[in-house]
């Protein structure tokens, strides 16, 4: 798929966007139930648009497939709705989304990127170690969600 998937930034609220973050909050929800609500602040469950910094879609062909965005939190930038349908997933496009994401990172000024997962999100645990991403303690908003893992990874 690397060769043929097209990324694209795109706003917040473009419909594409809108699909693939409702898709990936409904496949969440579905492994984790309500455990995924219980952080001590209100932020961990929505994104304010005003603190996005790129919003990226991945196309294969005309069919959306991939998402992910970077938003800011304090004096950070974390990855945000990482997302890449079921049946497009093992052929490269969390690689692309991952390198689009650092690429975007590093031209916003950061020094670092921060993301969250979840514990039984294995796959996903995989291509963050593979790209360099190191644990790191839980952070707000997401302290006091169980399953929370979080991770860092040093921008050169």
């Amino acid at each position: 798929m690397t060769g043929d998937l097209r990324l694209e930034r795109v706003a917040f609220d473009q419909p594409d966007a809108v699909a693939l973050r409702d898709a990936m909050v409904d496949e969440v929800n579905a492994v984790y139930g309500s455990q995924r609500d219980y952080g001590s602040n209100a932020g961990a469950k929505g994104i304010d648009p005003a603190s996005v910094v790129a919003t990226i879609v991945g196309y294969v062909g005309e069919r959306p497939v991939a998402h992910a965005l970077l938003r800011r939190l304090g004096d950070d930038i974390e990855i945000k709705r990482m997302y890449v349908r079921p049946e497009a997933r093992g052929q490269g496009g969390a690689d692309a989304l991952m390198a689009a994401l650092e690429d975007e990172a590093r031209a916003a000024g950061a020094r670092r990127l921060i993301l969250h997962t979840g514990d039984r999100q294995d796959a996903a645990i995989r291509t963050y170690q593979r790209h360099g991403y190191t644990p790191i303690e839980v952070y707000e908003p997401y302290v006091g969600m169980p399953a929370s893992l979080c991770f860092e990874k040093l921008l050169g």
